[in-house]
């Protein structure tokens, strides 16, 4: 197991068990949120969800929390019953410190934990949209930023990165992801870690990150969120636990277990996971924490009796702390006195919690400073600069007919939909922490950016269209800017969707636009892929836009007035229909692969590829590849190379993906695994040789009882602007 303290800390961390008593111990595995109390019986955690999904605005959630009477559960963090809570305010989080440190026996500081998916204040693009970048370097400053950002609120703790592969756009928390790929989930992964943990200068720089949600949440039967998974177990290691590893490997302190069940076991109570593979295999060294309420779910679940039978078994499974339920609080005394549970796993639990807060400098900075929180008041100018680039480079542009794009700063636009003027449904699913001044709409953007845009709102998601509208839609505008797409609560969680396709009456809406005879540009605002085939067919022009954060009416108009190349790429793959879903390039080769035959592996109504492949994406300059080598450099070692030259007339940045297929091994293999990529600035007219070193040991795989394989064979070899446009170069290898 990799140590995470110095041996003087280490000492400290026991000289501090030894003292505890049983029952403060445990207060370190109970974490809490603030209690909403005098006639509201709605849990916070609750209260968080309804405003996160829309059912409550963010305006009425702070009304609600200045109006209410709150529990801070001071008496039990006086008593040393209390380990964590998630709170934001610098004042709260100072004054119930003071409690812990100053006024219990032990005085063991709080620490405060909270969702910063995307961004603290200076919420940046969701990680499905973020991920596209392929920007390293950009994962790991967003992340830096919301570090700094939090640690002057006091929440030393991010529920965050979210790691879960995901291939299935029905399910609404793919947008909290890198995507479907397992390679480009480790790098953001390993990139995410070093920003939010890497500056540890000083505790105001850096933050526990918290891996979420371990393991195989993206996998959901059907798409539907918290629902049951079933899986090979050569899938499971091959796919959905790289990007975990890799972020133990980077150094990850925290790691929050997933609701579903794997294979008939929840992993809120799963030892195989959190012990047998986490804890043994990986070397993780710091805490697990339950998701919200998870614990008690293992009743619902089936897989425990009552709420004791599930705190001792998640226990004994590896879950060091409870977030919610205050199980652990109630029955682990009784459950560790009646010798149900050893004493071993809770003072485990209590030495692996203490542990990452002297990591994280608790014991000697537990206060946030007056300067500290004066700091983010206003937002600084390079953290607002920031958000701005990641939305630029997270924006994907899908079709560009007659290079209807970049638009003309004179044109006459008329901006359509009623996403395009709401400055709040820029953010994203779960971001909680932003201000509304912060925020630019795409008509805030595009009227700042273009000299002749006219506004008409014509409709939505979830309202009516008005004809009238779009026919002066149409007859103003040179062109058409049509904004339309997802709601925020239409995806995150809680927010699966059988059907995928624009909700509402946006189609309808399109087809009157496209009626006028004017070109329309469909700009999407949405959290998940979405199936779009008939909008590919008859739009001129179709932007991929997610939700970019707090600056993205800025980075859209940049990218349409052509200030910005655009340079995003898909991280996940768009189906042709929701039924296609899970749609994904790196699937398994089958026996009769779907072709125009009918005894293929096809549907009758739909191709069997993905719309958009994994890794599309269009710039406003071109690109040709060429010349594809591979060699073997030595004998642990191949180099792969290719010429790529910008043969546009802009400068531009081409992510160079490198792909591998193993083609005959003792396991069927993927058609197609990503295993390299360069992001690369060409000027127009340049060409640039594009060369990655791949060790050979990284061809191999797990097979189902979790033995890691490298088998001589032949190797394909990729190298294009996609997974679907690639050059092709075979190699037979030995690995003797």
């Amino acid at each position: 197991m990799r140590e995470i303290l110095t041996a003087e800390q280490t000492k400290k961390i026991e000289d501090l068990l030894s003292q505890m008593t049983l029952e403060e111990k445990i207060g370190q595995m109970n974490q809490v949120s603030p209690s909403i109390v005098g006639g509201f019986t709605v849990p916070f955690e609750e209260l968080i969800e309804m405003m996160t999904d829309g059912r409550i605005s963010k305006e009425e959630f702070s009304k609600i929390m200045e109006s209410a009477e709150q529990d801070y559960h001071e008496d039990e963090i006086r008593a040393g019953k209390v380990g964590s809570l998630m709170v934001q305010d610098p004042a709260a989080v100072n004054r119930l410190q003071h409690i812990a440190v100053e006024e219990s026996r032990l005085g063991i500081p709080l620490i405060f934990g909270l969702d910063v998916i995307h961004g603290f204040r200076s919420v940046y693009p969701i990680a499905i949209a973020e991920a596209g970048s392929f920007d390293v370097d950009l994962f790991e400053r967003t992340a830096a930023m919301a570090a700094r950002e939090s640690r002057a609120s006091g929440v030393a703790w991010h529920f965050a990165p979210m790691l879960d592969v995901a291939r299935d756009a029905r399910w609404g928390r793919v947008s909290e992801g890198p995507g479907e790929d397992p390679y480009l989930g480790s790098v953001f992964a390993r990139a995410k870690i070093r920003g939010l943990q890497g500056d540890r200068s000083s505790p105001d720089n850096y933050v526990a990150a918290c891996l979420k949600h371990y393991i195989c949440y993206g996998a959901v039967e059907a798409g539907r969120d918290y629902n049951t998974v079933s899986m090979a177990m050569h899938l499971f290691y091959n796919c959905y636990l790289k990007p975990f590893a890799a972020a133990v490997d980077e150094g990850a302190v925290t790691v929050m277990a997933a609701f579903n069940d794997l294979n008939g076991v929840p992993c809120t109570v799963n030892k195989f996971l959190l012990r047998n593979i986490l804890k043994e295999s990986l070397g993780f060294p710091g805490f697990v924490v339950s998701d919200a309420n998870a614990i008690r779910e293992c009743v619902v679940h089936g897989i425990a009796e009552d709420q004791a039978d599930a705190g001792i078994k998640a226990a004994f499974a590896g879950m060091d702390m409870d977030m919610g339920t205050e199980i652990y609080a109630k029955h682990l005394k009784d459950a560790v006195e009646s010798g149900k549970l050893p004493l071993e796993v809770v003072d485990e639990a209590a030495r692996r919690i203490l542990s990452v807060k002297m990591w994280l400098g608790l014991f000697d900075h537990p206060y946030v400073s007056e300067d500290l929180m004066k700091k983010y008041e206003v937002l600084p100018q390079e953290h607002i600069d920031l958000a701005r680039e990641a939305a630029e480079k997270s924006i994907v542009v899908l079709k560009n007919e007659k290079n209807l794009l970049p638009l003309r700063k004179d044109a006459k636009i008329s901006l359509v939909g009623t996403l395009a003027d709401i400055p709040e449904e820029v953010v994203g699913a779960w971001s909680i922490s932003w201000r509304k001044e912060d925020c630019v709409s795409i008509r805030q953007g595009m009227e700042a950016e273009f000299e002749n845009v006219r506004y008409f709102p014509c409709g939505g998601p979830e309202g009516d269209v008005s004809y009238n509208e779009a026919v002066e839609a149409g007859e103003y505008g040179d062109v058409i800017v049509a904004v339309l797409g997802e709601t925020i609560a239409m995806s995150g969680e809680a927010s699966s969707k059988a059907e995928i396709a624009l909700p509402g009456r946006q189609r309808e809406l399109l087809e009157c636009l496209l009626d006028t005879g004017k070109p329309v540009v469909l700009v999407l605002m949405n959290g998940r892929p979405v199936a779009i085939r008939w909008e590919n067919e008859f739009m001129n022009a179709i932007v991929e836009a997610w939700h970019l954060g707090i600056r993205m009416g800025d980075a859209v108009a940049a990218v349409l007035s052509g200030k910005v190349n655009p340079e995003g790429k898909l991280s996940s793959s768009f189906p042709a229909a929701s039924g296609q879903c899970p749609v994904y390039y790196n699937h398994m080769n089958t026996g009769r692969p779907g072709s125009k035959s009918k005894f293929t592996s096809r549907y009758l109504d739909c191709p069997p590829e993905s719309l958009y492949p994994f890794g599309y994406g269009l710039s406003y300059t071109t690109y040709e590849y060429k010349d594809l080598m591979v060699a073997e450099a030595s004998p642990e070692e191949l180099e792969i190379s290719v010429t790529v030259s910008n043969t546009g007339q802009r400068d531009g940045r081409e992510t160079v993906q490198f792909y591998t297929q193993d083609v005959c091994a003792s396991l069927v293999r993927p058609v197609k695994e990503l295993k390299r990529f360069e992001k690369v600035p060409l000027k127009a007219g340049e060409t640039k040789k594009v060369q990655v070193t791949l060790p050979k040991k990284e061809l191999g795989f797990y097979d189902n009882d979790g033995v890691y394989r490298l088998e001589d064979g032949l190797f394909r070899f990729y190298a294009g602007g996609s997974s679907a446009d690639c050059l092709q170069e075979e190699l037979r290898l030995s690995f003797s």
